[in-house]
């Protein structure tokens, strides 16, 4: 049996890429903007939710990679990635499962041999591979997805 991974780029418009234990794929995008007469901290619970219903479906998650973002454009999307991150990784010890940062530039580095690629460069990529990412969040979970298969697990690249 494949172990089952999901990666997920952390944002506002997050893009998730999982690989079942059966070995199939499958990823998209979930927007956890806020939302009107909300508090502040209702999108990161809508986001703990989001994990724990993609779990359920998936059956349990043995390991999670993330895009590890270290210089951000703003203030506001380092602060939503700040929020994310602390939520996600809380949640990964409830349940005692294996996660991992992944820098940016080593993600573009192995998905299209360039450490500095562009969006396009990156869809590109992941529809080389067979997905029909619908925007660049999702092309960048899927990308991280195929690093972490080739690199931190069973090799089973698909």
């Amino acid at each position: 049996m494949t172990t089952t991974i999901l990666a997920l780029d952390l944002g506002t418009t997050t893009g998730w890429a999982l690989r079942a234990s059966d070995g199939s794929i499958t990823s998209g995008s979930e927007c956890f903007r806020p939302q009107r007469f909300e508090g502040g901290g209702m999108r990161y619970l809508r986001f703990k939710r989001w994990l724990t219903e993609l779990k359920a479906v998936a059956g349990g998650i043995d390991s999670l990679h993330f895009e590890e973002v270290r210089r951000h454009v703003s203030t506001d999307a380092a602060h939503a990635y700040g929020g994310f991150l602390a939520t996600l990784t809380a949640w990964c010890e409830h349940h005692q499962i294996p996660y991992q940062g992944v820098p940016v530039g080593t993600i573009k580095k192995y998905a299209t041999g360039k450490g500095n690629a562009g969006k396009d460069e990156m869809i590109a990529s992941v529809r080389k591979r067979g997905h029909a990412p619908s925007d660049d969040n999702e092309a960048d979970a899927l990308a991280l997805l195929h690093w972490a298969i080739h690199t931190c697990n069973d090799g089973q690249e698909v």
